[in-house]
């Protein structure tokens, strides 16, 4: 039986016996003071209560900082400069005390058996660097029937090590699998604090709410523990980048270059990933198209190296180069 050296609650397992964890949690804010308090509820009405809360308050202008203190000493909140969720988790992780970390976004909600569930997972795996689980989308107070995990390609779960807790382990780096489909969200992980640090925590070297970096960081971290069943509700609102594909797609090709230019342990993936920006950019100029901003056409396309360039982009290109209004025309046959 593995017992962590620390005091904190403890938490019974199927088979009746107790690890003893210290869990801390860690909530990046920014602007939520319609939302802080639902989530922040959802994480104290856990069945294994977290040893400690932090919230970063990422210079919040809105009414945040009277919402957090009406919690008093039941959390503690940290107020910094405005400089992003991928700074104030990391803030979060330098500040905390616990072995475990879980981190939740502050607009997002935790099932009751989040923490109960995802800290199991470590009693079967010791060596976990971090483990996710499954979530559904939250929209408009109606929860998605299906979950994220099983839109994954039919053998996108193979492989993994069944723990017999709800989910598995990777044993092996899944980077490549990450590559066309990428199922893991901020809200949704918990780490090993010593080894998530010894990482180098969130990457900050991306733009702002984009975690896609992080994840391939994990992805390359075996063990990794993974829970198959939703455990968090993702809330899906106008001020979310993941709203908008087509951004993603264009910031998520970012992401992949800095991957590039920043692990050289991933260098025998060079030609996948190199494939991946390209569909990404691809698939942002389709859309940039279907909108009639020409103008975003013929950027992504200067982006687009010339051996990833299909005529259908070639076509769109030369179209979004035409002054308008033939473009407009153009484009329209084209759309027929």
């Amino acid at each position: 039986m593995h017992l962590w050296p620390v005091m904190g609650p403890v938490e019974r397992v199927p088979n009746g016996s107790s690890i003893m964890v210290e869990i801390s949690v860690v909530i990046p804010t920014y602007n939520r003071a319609d939302l802080i308090a639902e989530t922040l509820d959802a994480i104290f009405a856990q069945t294994l209560p977290p040893s400690e809360i932090i919230v970063v308050d990422d210079g919040s202008k809105d009414n945040t900082p009277s919402i957090l203190a009406n919690y008093g000493s039941r959390i503690r909140s940290m107020r910094i400069m405005n400089s992003g969720d991928l700074v104030a988790r990391n803030i979060g992780l330098r500040s905390a005390r616990g072995r475990l970390v879980a981190f939740c976004d502050s607009d997002d909600l935790w099932m009751p058996d989040f923490l109960v569930t995802m800290s199991a997972q470590w009693r079967a795996e010791p060596k976990l660097t971090a483990c996710y689980a499954d979530f559904r989308i939250l929209k408009d107070g109606a929860l998605s029937e299906r979950s994220k995990f099983e839109d994954a390609p039919d053998d996108y779960w193979s492989s993994m090590r069944a723990t017999g807790l709800e989910g598995g382990v990777f044993d092996r780096a899944i980077v490549e699998r990450l590559l066309s489909f990428q199922p893991f969200f901020p809200s949704c992980i918990m780490v090993s604090r010593p080894a998530f640090m010894d990482a180098g925590g969130w990457d900050e070297g991306v733009s702002r709410g984009c975690d896609f970096a992080t994840a391939l960081r994990v992805a390359a971290l075996p063990p990794l523990g993974v829970v198959r069943r939703p455990l968090v509700a993702i809330r899906k609102h106008a001020s979310n980048l993941s709203g908008n594909t087509e951004a993603m797609n264009l910031d998520d090709a970012q992401v992949l270059e800095h991957v590039l230019h920043t692990r050289p342990e991933l260098a025998v993936l060079r030609d996948a990933i190199r494939r991946s920006i390209a569909e990404r950019r691809a698939a942002a100029l389709d859309s940039s198209f279907s909108r009639g901003d020409f103008a975003a056409v013929r950027r992504i396309y200067r982006l687009l190296p010339p051996e990833f360039r299909q005529a259908t982009q070639c076509a769109k290109r030369t179209i979004a180069a035409l002054p308008a209004p033939l473009n407009v025309l153009a484009a329209a046959l084209v759309s027929r």
